[in-house]
């Protein structure tokens, strides 16, 4: 591991310069290369005097200091907290050497408008000095400084920082106190032999690779229909408790975490040429940025299918219903969860992975709640409770696939916005959410499906209007991806009305 210290002090005899001397005894002890830099020994004009900072050309330290920055896997920086954060000179250090083309890259592309970092192959940490108890400096003050370089500074260039050591007061310190803050450098440095993160960080980092992968926001669809199912067959919210409710839920999430975890390892191809991924779109890019390998995913898809055969063989056993019914419509949704992009199926590649998705997240697992909590197949209800809520999710998930269309063309995916274009899939979405509305209105006006949808759902017109109305205005004569956070917010907002109302009336 290449490990460069910087040394962001204006003075090189201070107690910084012998913290940043210390943690090079302890990164050398360790067996790594170490270059030290002192920004008080550059010669550099600190300040941005161009309209943009790569016109001002680098003096011969700075382009130095580039060098070191690239040659390095870890870097340190060791200053003093003045007023609330960095010294002047280490500041204008930064504004002069982390650039554009150097530390990061901006585009714009309307929604998509937003930068890429270029240094995403290193982590830092930083310590930092302080006359103020660290505590205040962290729970007071919230740390303005340690924010501004970890955030701001260095996660804008793509750098992880993956430890803040403050150290204070120092005004009023003892030699003791300062001989213990130097030994707790030189252990700092000594630790970069079994990694830059501690041990308590990289279990939280993979479990936080494992949340972002599972990609939990997509749960709640599956869960409101499921209820609904459950509810329409008891009658009663009584059934909230019960036992087989629960293990029929479990399969459902185990069941949706396969097909998730599916889905990012088949999808590897088109994520990775995604420029516009999102919270919805795009994969979880777990695999496009290196944080979970391909056998870690194939391990996930493995146990999340062996819970769902558990939970499932368990909600079987104990639920009320017809098992062989029941069975069936477990192993027929199953089927087309997976079948989204597992072989050999592929349904998202054949222009059809829209529809399966709002058939499994809709119909599929609102009549397996039915059947399973005691309901019968042949019941018209749970088909028609699901026909509103069906219409209501195919707006977002068909508009989910603008973003990713580029990347999903190049890769042979043919979704709806690849087959028909922008502005066609913005139709078919527009179309499918006033079909939804007229779905859900005309239930209430005949009393269909149980009564089930209320007056509650004249809410969904002004929301179906305002839908259409932004399609209109922003993809209808779009040819070329782009992010639309904002209207896949609308959409997916949009389909709660077709599942709060039902879970009022029906609970």
């Amino acid at each position: 591991m290449n490990v460069l210290i910087v040394l962001g002090h204006p003075r090189t005899d201070s107690l910084c310069g012998a913290l940043a001397d210390a943690y090079r005894d302890g990164a050398l002890e360790a067996g790594l290369e170490v270059r030290q830099l002192a920004v008080a020994d550059l010669a550099f004009d600190p300040d941005v005097r161009e309209v943009s900072p790569t016109d001002q050309p680098l003096e011969p330290d700075l382009r130095e200091a580039r060098d070191s920055i690239e040659w390095a896997d870890h870097l340190v920086f060791v200053y003093p907290n003045w007023w609330g954060t960095m010294p002047a000179r280490l500041k204008g250090f930064f504004d002069r050497v982390f650039t554009p083309g150097f530390a990061f890259v901006e585009y714009d592309e309307g929604e998509g408008a937003g930068h890429e970092g270029l240094l995403d192959d290193k982590t830092a940490e930083l310590i930092v000095t302080m006359d103020m108890p660290p505590w205040v400096y962290r729970w007071i003050y919230r740390q303005p400084g340690n924010n501004a370089v970890k955030r701001a500074t260095l996660g804008y260039a793509g750098i992880r920082t993956t430890r803040i050591t403050n150290l204070g007061p120092v005004e009023g310190s003892t030699p003791e106190e300062r001989g213990e803050w130097l030994e707790t450098a030189t252990r700092l440095g000594e630790r970069l032999a079994s990694g830059t993160d501690s041990r308590s960080t990289r279990v939280r980092r993979r479990a936080t690779a494992w949340l972002k992968a599972l990609r939990l926001q997509f749960y709640p669809m599956a869960w409101v229909a499921y209820t609904i199912g459950a509810l329409a067959a008891v009658g009663s919210s009584d059934v909230l408790s019960s036992t087989a409710y629960w293990l029929g839920f479990a399969f459902i999430f185990a069941l949706e975490a396969a097909t998730v975890l599916s889905n990012e390892y088949v999808d590897y191809p088109t994520d990775r040429e995604n420029a516009f991924a999102g919270p919805f779109t795009g994969g979880s890019q777990v695999l496009v940025d290196g944080v979970l390998e391909f056998d870690d995913l194939r391990r996930g898809i493995g146990v999340a299918l062996l819970a769902a055969v558990a939970f499932g063989a368990g909600a079987l056993a104990v639920g009320p219903g017809s098992a062989v019914a029941a069975a069936a419509i477990m192993g027929v949704l199953s089927a087309l969860a997976l079948g989204y992009t597992v072989p050999p199926l592929e349904l998202s590649y054949r222009t059809l992975g829209e529809l399966d998705v709002a058939v499994t997240h809709s119909v599929g697992v609102l009549v397996c709640g039915f059947v399973l909590l005691g309901g019968a197949l042949t019941d018209p209800l749970p088909w028609l409770l699901s026909v509103p809520y069906l219409l209501s999710v195919l707006p977002a998930i068909t508009l989910a696939g603008v973003p990713d269309r580029a990347a999903d063309r190049d890769t042979g995916k043919e979704t709806i916005a690849v087959r028909f274009g922008v502005d066609g899939a913005a139709r078919i979405a527009a179309a499918t959410a006033v079909l939804a509305c007229l779905a859900a209105i005309g239930w209430a006006a005949f009393d269909v499906a149980g009564g089930a949808y209320g007056p509650l759902v004249a809410l969904t017109v002004p929301h179906a209007l305002a839908l259409v109305w932004l399609l209109r205005s922003r993809l209808w004569e779009r040819t070329e991806s782009a992010r639309i956070d904002g209207l896949l917010a609308v959409s997916l907002g949009y389909l709660v009305w077709f599942g709060v109302v039902p879970l009022l009336s029906l609970a």
